[in-house]
């Protein structure tokens, strides 16, 4: 993703620079062997339970089987792969090569079709069918690869058809930008408010992957590194609203792995628009 030039030391494009292109296609493909096994391993777990791997995601698709649906910024390909599984027509775009080998890889093992494109989110081949998409969905981590998300929400728009569903599941910010937690057990679990919730500085981070890479931490460099804008809950809901999208729900989740832990904290969210009929209504 690489539309704008970069300074030497913050990016100016909608996304990240260049440079994060380059460190995905570098590291991806060892990192999710490390993390799910090989191709061949993932998509003999994935055959036996698709929709695990969908949660809590699929209650909000609904039915997915003859649905055509695109996975924006789909990573590995597991969701794409898993949402093929139950009969849904999925195609993927990200930007890593490494991502689009292990997807393709993935598929083929576990027997379905998936469409991977690689390509910058914000400018997709002119052969991606717009209003063609029953579901458009990003989920975890995503939103904050962007430093403008207008042209991000007016790509999901631009891809539904009339009547079809965004949907957005991604980390809460008042978990991203205002608490910082210690503590590694509920028992000694700290939290603080120690953080500007209306900040909108770009900050450096390690790009999500590099913790199962193989080579993790040997280098000592700055190999993996990325810069990012945490939204708030607002700016998010705005952008979409702004792109023409109807806003149906927004839902705040718990830490949905357990009960305890950071209990009373909102974690992540799921954001449901609607893309109006012909007629807008």
């Amino acid at each position: 993703m690489h539309d704008s030039p970069m300074d030497e030391n913050k990016p100016d494009s909608a996304v990240t620079s260049s440079v994060s292109e380059e460190l995905w296609n570098e590291d991806t493909y060892s990192a999710w062997t490390s993390r799910f096994g090989t191709p061949k391993e993932a998509a003999a777990k994935l055959r036996n339970n698709p929709a695990v791997k969908l949660q809590p995601l699929l209650a909000h698709f609904g039915e997915v089987s003859g649905k055509k649906i695109m996975n924006l910024m789909g990573s590995n390909g597991v969701k794409g792969v898993a949402l093929a599984l139950l009969g849904a027509e999925v195609s993927v775009a990200d930007f890593s090569e490494g991502n689009a080998r292990y997807a393709s890889e993935l598929a083929e093992e576990a027997g379905v079709r998936l469409d991977y494109v690689v390509s910058d989110v914000l400018n997709l081949p002119q052969d991606i069918r717009r209003g063609a998409y029953d579901i458009v969905f990003a989920e975890q981590g995503i939103v904050h690869y962007f430093t403008d998300l207008k042209p991000f929400m007016d790509t999901a728009y631009s891809l539904l058809t009339p009547g079809g569903q965004f949907i957005l599941r991604d980390f809460h910010p008042v978990s991203t930008k205002l608490i910082s937690s210690k503590g590694s057990t509920a028992k000694i679990r700290k939290h603080k408010v120690s953080g500007d919730y209306f900040d909108t500085s770009l900050e450096e981070k390690r790009v999500s992957y590099a913790k199962y890479s193989p080579e993790d931490g040997e280098s000592g460099n700055h190999m993996g590194v990325v810069y990012w804008r945490k939204w708030t809950l607002g700016e998010i809901v705005t952008a979409a609203a702004d792109s023409g999208l109807r806003i149906r729900k927004l839902i705040e989740e718990p830490n949905l792995s357990s009960e305890v832990f950071d209990k009373g904290i909102p974690k992540t969210f799921v954001l449901i628009a609607e893309k109006p009929g012909v007629e807008g209504i």
